[in-house]
């Protein structure tokens, strides 16, 4: 039997948590409170379970052990021996060669997931290029990049707090919009309310405040990744974000993949960032490392999909809006990390980047509805009829995720997705 192959047969070419995946996650069966566990297949894996029949020694059990809590945090702070110790044993312990234990499993459909991490910190990045030129040149025609965009990685500070795992519903959010045209601002539901196509990175190890993670060392500071959906208002943005940036507009939730896919899953997947245009500034050198530039991209295919009340009526399926891929970044994961702490800002594990919208630079690649509808001005035509410029009230948005490269198996990183229900009534 294939080293790919495992005795839990819904692994075994399943699209995304085959043998070689094995992410990690926070999840509760029936009455048990919330526990580690390791998606195979269409099966969860339950690690306290297994660290209780015995089946743990070394770095691994420490690995396990960290996580009783009911969280991953503990874990990520152990750094990449302990992941890389706790995945060779979860291999030796899957593969089709080990005796099957199916005690160990949950159907992962009679499980909740949970978000993977108390999230100390939440910072949102705008390292898509194409995103930020196409929304650039609905505002900007004729300048549409910051003078600052290129040299420095954009980011602003969002609220941990409202992170939910994949199928927590979203209230659309009320607040302050000013209509065009007028002088005074009206408050209520939003009517412009829009999805963004994102990684999420998951931190390991910190460092202490007042010093600096060096971009040479940053990659080993990341434990993983998610899908990552941070859902816009973007009436309410226009209104508010001079000159502090995005507020309510942002922070009222944002959506996550619940697995978190470790780096060591990834790593087949690693690839060369993709080379400056001419006539780009260099990065800074605190921002240039070679070896970095050499493997620290990702090669991630990105998906979006909607699902409309519409479309579930007449028993069609959900319509995709993009398909984009991670080398959009203009700044690697490793750059994030190392500009982030550079003033000595501490950073914790279990906090959480985003990226920043995902954008390819063509149409059907685009990673929100501001780009896809031109800022509302040319509206998406359905097969159900209907018509979007932005999200009306019982859409849902479904991102997807797939790794593939020859002599690999391909990986995913399961859904992310969220509903849109009514804003709330009576303020």
């Amino acid at each position: 039997m294939s080293v790919n192959h495992s005795w839990v047969t819904s692994a075994n070419g399943h699209a995304d948590f085959p043998l070689h995946n094995l992410p990690l996650g926070i999840f509760s069966h029936g009455q048990q409170a919330p526990r580690s566990g390791v998606a195979i297949g269409e099966q969860i894996f339950d690690l306290q379970a297994a660290r209780q029949a015995g089946l743990f020694h070394g770095l691994a059990l420490e690995a396990v052990e960290a996580s009783l809590d009911g969280s991953l945090n503990g874990l990520f702070a152990l750094g990449k021996a302990h992941r890389v110790a706790l995945r060779e044993r979860l291999l030796e312990l899957l593969s089709a060669a080990a005796t099957p234990r199916p005690e160990l499993l949950h159907l992962a459909s009679d499980c909740q997931l949970h978000v993977p991490a108390k999230i100390g910190d939440y910072t949102d990045f705008y390292v898509g290029i194409n995103h930020a030129e196409n929304v650039g040149k609905l505002f900007r025609p004729d300048n549409p990049l910051l003078p600052n965009y290129k040299h420095v990685p954009i980011g602003y500070h969002g609220r941990a707090s409202t992170i939910r795992a994949s199928g927590a519903p979203v209230r659309r959010p009320n607040g302050q919009t000013l209509a065009a045209g007028a002088t005074e601002p009206t408050f209520g539901p939003s009517q412009r309310l829009d999805y963004e196509l994102e990684l999420g990175i998951w931190m390991g190890p910190g460092n202490p405040l007042g010093e600096a993670i060096a971009i040479g060392q940053a990659g080993e500071h990341i434990a993983g990744y998610c899908l990552l959906n941070d859902w816009s208002a973007r009436d309410i943005q226009a209104w508010e974000y001079q000159p502090l940036g995005p507020f309510l507009a942002k922070n009222f939730i944002t959506t996550i993949s619940p697995w978190v896919v470790t780096a060591e899953a990834l790593e087949p997947f690693r690839c060369a960032q993709a080379p400056r245009p001419a006539g780009d500034p260099q990065p800074l050198a605190y921002l240039l490392d070679a070896a970095d530039q050499a493997h620290g991209a990702l090669d991630i295919e990105l998906e979006v999909l909607l699902l409309t009340p519409g479309l579930r009526e007449q028993g069609l399926p959900p319509e995709r809006l993009t398909l984009s891929n991670s080398q959009s970044m203009y700044w690697t994961p490793a750059q994030l990390i190392a500009h982030h702490s550079v003033n000595g800002c501490q950073l914790q594990p279990g906090d959480l980047f985003g990226t920043g919208t995902l954008s390819g630079a063509q149409p059907g690649q685009f990673g929100s509805l501001l780009e896809i509808s031109q800022g509302g001005k040319h509206p998406l035509s359905l097969a159900s009829g209907e018509t979007r410029r932005f999200l009306e009230d019982g859409d849902e948005i479904i991102l997807r995720a797939r790794c593939s490269r020859p002599g690999f198996a391909s990986i995913g990183f399961g859904e992310c997705r969220g509903q849109i229900l009514p804003a709330p009534a009576g303020l």
